[in-house]
């Protein structure tokens, strides 16, 4: 059982971190803006962990669709469904317990929650095939990996909302347009990470046939990910602006800002290396964005 758990452990990728880290800086930034403050234990609770159960489930969904392509490439070549030492239906298996599991802790919000929580399950599964198929399929992760932010304005905004007043015209109003705007500058920020990470493996995905954004944006790919990262910042710093953070927020968005310039000096050279420790450290970044909100609003 301890070696089925080692195993298990590192197919979810619990050594790395940094996976869920990136998921969780947003959603927690767009629960402190739905509450306009903080949110309580309750909903604290449900988006933390459900955020590291879902990112699991998606390692798991991942290994599996991308087994025949990851033994090619030097990264990934270990992986344990890759190598065999966890079988699909197990690896298949372990990441339904987790969803169903992160599922459980959306039942204790409310009926609207629950809806687009499912949504958010379509994209995770639909991203490991993008790769086949799209030519920006970090876009595709952007979308899925942005997700916990419009959950995060209905979890907060439909409390109150029942299962008899559910339509789709209160699924569509749960959701403002604030929260579509957060998403999508959000979005620009996973391309940005993503396409350093894409970077890394650049040499093994041309050779097996894998699309991915470093590959689609050739020789423009670093300045395509600093445009990423100005989109990004510009875009919360307008949409959160009526918000009056105060120097909390500037200052945080003039140190994340300064983060993506020491990112920008570590891809510069295109290395395995650079790229992969600039991918690794955007969870600061985000990190960074989510303490200037958390401290605005508390300054307020």
């Amino acid at each position: 059982m301890r070696e089925r758990l080692t195993l298990y452990l590192d197919l979810i990728r619990w050594n790395r971190p940094a996976g869920w880290l990136l998921l969780l800086w947003p959603s927690l930034s767009a629960l402190w803006v739905a509450a306009q403050g903080w949110p309580g234990w309750h909903l604290l609770t449900v988006f933390v962990l459900g955020t590291i159960l879902m990112r699991s489930a998606g390692c798991c969904i991942n290994d599996v669709a991308d087994r025949e392509f990851d033994r090619h490439v030097k990264r990934t070549a270990e992986r344990p469904v890759t190598r065999g030492a966890v079988s699909v239906r197990e690896a298949l298996l372990v990441g339904a317990v987790l969803a169903l599991a992160a599922f459980g802790l959306v039942l204790t919000t409310n009926p609207a929650t629950m809806v687009w929580s499912i949504a958010g399950l379509a994209m995770t599964l639909i991203y490991p095939y993008a790769k086949r198929h799209v030519s920006m399929p970090q876009a595709v992760l952007g979308v899925a990996f942005s997700f916990g932010i419009p959950l995060a304005f209905v979890a907060v905004g439909s409390a109150d909302t029942s299962w008899q007043a559910l339509s789709l015209q209160a699924l569509s109003d749960a959701v403002p347009m604030q929260a579509w705007g957060l998403m999508l500058f959000n979005l620009f920020w996973v391309l940005a990470y993503d396409t350093e990470y894409a970077m890394v493996d650049r040499d093994d995905d041309l050779r097996i046939g894998m699309k991915t954004s470093a590959i689609t944006l050739g020789r423009h790919d670093v300045s395509a990910i600093m445009a990423f990262y100005a989109v990004y910042l510009c875009g919360w710093y307008g949409l959160l602006e009526p918000e009056k953070l105060g120097w909390h927020w500037t200052l945080a968005l003039c140190l994340a800002g300064l983060q993506a310039v020491w990112h920008f000096l570590l891809i510069m050279d295109r290395s395995r290396d650079g790229c992969f420790r600039a991918f690794r450290s955007n969870h600061w970044l985000g990190a960074t964005v989510f303490a200037g909100i958390a401290l605005g609003y508390a300054a307020r």
